[in-house]
């Protein structure tokens, strides 16, 4: 959806939570410490960018913030919009399933999002993905 040098912003292929985002650093590093301060600035600023997007574009009841990386330990962030009708809702996302039905989506939400980020400004030297 986004990228730059630094990283990029990819949809997710999760049915039950639509516009769940994943901000993911092109090289490979196991954490945040490990980043210099700048790069830092940088790549929080996307995740925060990503936040607004999904805020502006769904109007979720609340936003996630997740860095695990205990499966893959590469640096990435999940930026995940809740909905109080999510199948998952209040329990995180990878938690136990409450409810049958995702919450719904408005159809164009890829082109949605995509012109949200880019709104933002993401990042500098921003591509079109």
């Amino acid at each position: 959806m986004w990228q730059n040098d630094l990283c990029r912003v990819v949809l997710a292929d999760d049915p039950d939570h639509p516009g769940f985002l994943r901000v993911i650093l092109n090289s490979h590093v196991r954490e945040m410490t490990d980043l210099p301060a700048g790069d830092q600035t940088a790549l929080m600023q996307v995740v925060f960018a990503a936040e607004a997007a999904l805020r502006e574009v769904l109007a979720p009841d609340k936003v996630n913030l997740a860095s695990l990386g205990n499966v893959v330990p590469h640096l990435h962030w999940h930026v995940i919009p809740r909905f109080t009708d999510d199948p998952h809702f209040p329990n995180p996302v990878w938690g136990v399933r409450q409810r049958g039905a995702p919450h719904v989506a408005p159809p164009d939400l890829h082109a949605l999002l995509r012109a949200a980020l880019h709104s933002r400004g993401a990042g500098r030297g921003s591509k079109d993905t």
